[in-house]
């Protein structure tokens, strides 16, 4: 195995903190240089103590006298509040893998400045190419050695392909669990809760996430992603629900046979996968229980339960923007939504607004992108 030197953006998420338990797995393997979180200083005040990185950032300025004064050692120099400084020491630094989990859309600019310093990224932010993937596509390559994810799907895909020549994919199906309202009766989503929404049956992660899992807002983000990443058109990506979470998604192939890739619902598995591969690793894990029954069932996407997968699809082939403003009303949409400003159902109403009425013939750069996503978030912010 060989001794890598990450840094984690998002540590003291789900996704970051499941990192460090792979971490702790292989001591031998892994070394911590930087971490990152926007407010939990308690948590990235504990990572801090046990991993000793040479730095560490907290998004929120003010947290951080609160955050230096619970760290027991000298070695890690910590920043707050300027993001171009860590950008910066990402940039700069020795460390060889940056592990993106920060959330939305905040996550492209660290993704593209450890890319285009030579870094691996293993990458569970897929807003990164959602609203980024055309300035991000020049660092995508069949042997995943820049770019690699993170997403369950996503990295079932690729271990499936492991082996077999790009020429030979005839289409990409992402499965999806159909999350808490898969069932319910459509005359009822006007009464779903925050609490209820964010009760998913089989995965456990964080609030945004898991509202985008029961809208499918998720699954649209993974069909871009997966357009991007496998350099395949959306014709050839299907989404079929899968309420059990068992396959994690397939491959047909030109001949007509079909790979999946299976498993409990674990995170770290595809985490690990991310930062191991091409190598697998041992991990500790549930396995299936294969002395007992199991049933897989699958059904078609409901277009009329779930309006925010067919406008993310519409949004890929709206505009070069098109992503970006949906996304960016989304998550402003997703926000208000959790703070109990707007009623579900009307999380998909934002999305199609500011569709309708956000537009760029500007050319494509970093600075139009994040121009239009604050039009966006504006618009959004005030339906």
């Amino acid at each position: 195995m060989k001794n890598s030197k990450l840094i984690i953006l998002g540590s003291t998420g789900s996704i970051g903190t499941q990192t460090l338990e792979i971490v702790r797995a292989h001591t031998d393997s892994f070394q911590v240089a930087a971490l990152s979180a926007h407010s939990n200083w308690k948590r990235l005040a504990q990572q801090i103590n046990e991993f000793k990185p040479d730095i560490a950032y907290i998004g929120e300025p003010g947290l951080l006298d609160t955050l230096k004064s619970q760290i027991s050692h000298s070695h890690t120099k910590i920043l707050s509040g300027n993001t171009s400084d860590f950008e910066e020491f990402i940039a700069q630094s020795d460390a060889d893998t940056v592990v993106n989990s920060l959330v939305g859309f905040s996550g492209f600019r660290p993704t593209l400045a450890a890319l285009s310093h030579g870094k691996k990224v293993a990458l569970a932010n897929k807003e990164s190419l959602v609203v980024g993937g055309a300035l991000l596509e020049p660092y995508i390559n069949e042997e995943f050695d820049n770019l690699i994810p993170i997403d369950s799907e996503h990295s079932a895909i690729l271990q499936c392909l492991a082996g077999e020549p790009a020429k030979s994919i005839k289409k990409l199906i992402i499965t999806a669990s159909g999350g808490p309202f898969r069932t319910w009766p459509l005359d009822k989503l006007d009464k779903v809760t925050v609490k209820e929404a964010l009760n998913h049956p089989n995965w456990n992660m964080g609030s945004k996430i898991t509202i985008d899992s029961a809208t499918m807002m998720n699954k649209g983000l993974e069909v871009i992603e997966a357009h991007w990443l496998f350099q395949l058109p959306v014709a050839s990506i299907e989404t079929v629900v899968h309420p059990q979470s068992i396959i994690h998604s397939m491959v047909v192939f030109t001949d007509g046979s079909i790979k999946s890739q299976m498993g409990l619902p674990d995170m770290r598995l595809p985490i690990q996968y991310a930062l191991s591969y091409p190598d697998r690793w041992p991990l500790c894990s549930k396995e299936i229980d294969w002395s007992v029954p199991l049933d897989l069932s699958f059904e078609p996407v409901d277009y009329e339960r779930f309006p925010c997968f067919k406008l993310a699809i519409e949004a890929l082939d709206s505009s070069v923007y098109g992503p970006t403003i949906m996304n960016a009303a989304n998550e402003v949409a997703v926000e208000r939504f959790l703070k109990e400003e707007i009623p579900y159902i009307r999380i998909s109403d934002i999305v199609a607004d500011c569709m309708a009425h956000i537009s760029s013939t500007d050319s494509l750069s970093i600075e139009s992108l994040e121009a239009v996503d604050q039009e966006a978030r504006v618009y959004a912010r005030h339906l």
